[in-house]
């Protein structure tokens, strides 16, 4: 909540400890969810994700130029295709984060993605700022996007990516109210965890993202401003090869964000075939939607070892009463096997 609105000094240090704390304390990361093998005894989980952003960039900000526009439609025309063929030769399932608009614009690209047993998750409803959003906005923007996304696939998403990689004041209550099984938005940790609210947990796991983990820091750039940041795709590669041999050696999860209209580029795209050539030399790999990942992390028992302690449903903690309980994250594709991929083709994308 923005100070000038909450009665609140500007100035935070000025702020009383209850203040602060309680800013500190509203959205935390719970307890890991990692349990001590994969499905299958897998050593790693590897969790590809792809925001299918395409037009609705350029149409958040209300700009309509066929430049822009065209840089968006090549994520759709170019990047998704070569994504899934590349995905195909190598058996990988991933996540596809799409905003609602994307998918109306494109809604045989949102059905070849669950139709080659991929998963197809909420990222808003034309890429809007949540952040700015009051509670009744961002709700009915989030409900239509899922609506939308069931609407055009037929099967009801059980994951979200929130637009902004962040939380509004309403954020998390809308989540649990409308049934999400998991977020991939925030960043407290590198392993899946429990998000709690107000010291209480919520059931919500949370598949947490970073900027190293995402290919638009490293190669987006605007033509009118200062941000040009064009990275050589290898040096670029060699960052997440470094960060799937740590997720391997600590037994965790290599997260990994991209964007077909990014990596989708000739250049680029061979920087994520050397990268799943570099996974399948490892064996022992658990390849998984973010579905089927929270699903697993969701099995961890609680510390105590009771049975029941697993990570209980949203409907039990949520802010709102009533809420509808948490979907089962299984309705998704079946997990994929434990392999390493030994035979991945070589091939030019």
């Amino acid at each position: 909540m923005p100070t000038e609105d909450s009665g609140l000094p500007a100035e935070s240090w000025r702020w009383p400890e209850e203040t602060w704390r309680g800013q500190v304390d509203a959205v935390r990361a719970g307890r890991r969810l990692v349990p001590d093998r994969w499905p299958g005894g897998a050593r790693v989980a590897v969790a590809l994700s792809f925001d299918s952003d395409h037009e609705t960039i350029p149409l958040r900000d209300g700009e309509t130029s066929p430049g822009r526009l065209a840089q968006g439609e090549y994520g759709a025309r170019v990047g998704a295709g070569r994504v899934l063929e590349l995905l195909a030769r190598y058996g990988v399932p991933a996540t596809f984060f799409m905003p609602a608009v994307s998918a109306l614009l494109h809604p045989e690209e949102a059905r070849a993605y669950t139709r080659n047993g991929h998963e197809l998750a909420v990222h808003g409803w034309i890429h809007e700022r949540n952040m700015l959003l009051g509670h009744a906005d961002e709700r009915e923007l989030t409900a239509r996007a899922l609506d939308t996304l069931t609407s055009v696939t037929g099967r009801r998403p059980v994951g979200i990516r929130t637009p902004s990689w962040d939380f509004s004041p309403s954020t998390l209550a809308i989540m649990l109210e409308l049934g999400f099984g998991y977020d991939s938005s925030l960043m407290a940790d590198d392993e899946p965890y429990e998000i709690v609210a107000a010291g209480r947990p919520t059931g919500l796991v949370e598949i947490p993202v970073d900027w190293i983990r995402d290919d638009a820091p490293y190669f987006t750039m605007d033509r009118y401003g200062s941000v040009r940041p064009h990275s050589r795709p290898r040096d670029v590669g060699e960052i997440w090869r470094d960060e799937f041999d740590a997720a391997y050696r600590d037994g965790g999860v290599f997260q990994l964000t991209l964007h077909p209209h990014v990596i989708g580029h000739r250049s680029r795209l061979v920087v994520l075939r050397e990268l799943l050539d570099h996974i399948a030399a490892h064996p022992g790999v658990w390849y998984a939607t973010h579905a089927q990942l929270a699903d697993a992390a969701r099995a961890v028992p609680h510390p105590t070892g009771t049975p029941g302690a697993s990570v209980p449903p949203a409907s039990a903690v949520s802010p709102t009463s009533p809420v509808p309980p948490v979907p089962p994250a299984s309705s998704t594709p079946q997990a994929s096997p434990v392999r390493s991929v030994p035979d991945a083709p070589e091939h030019t994308p």
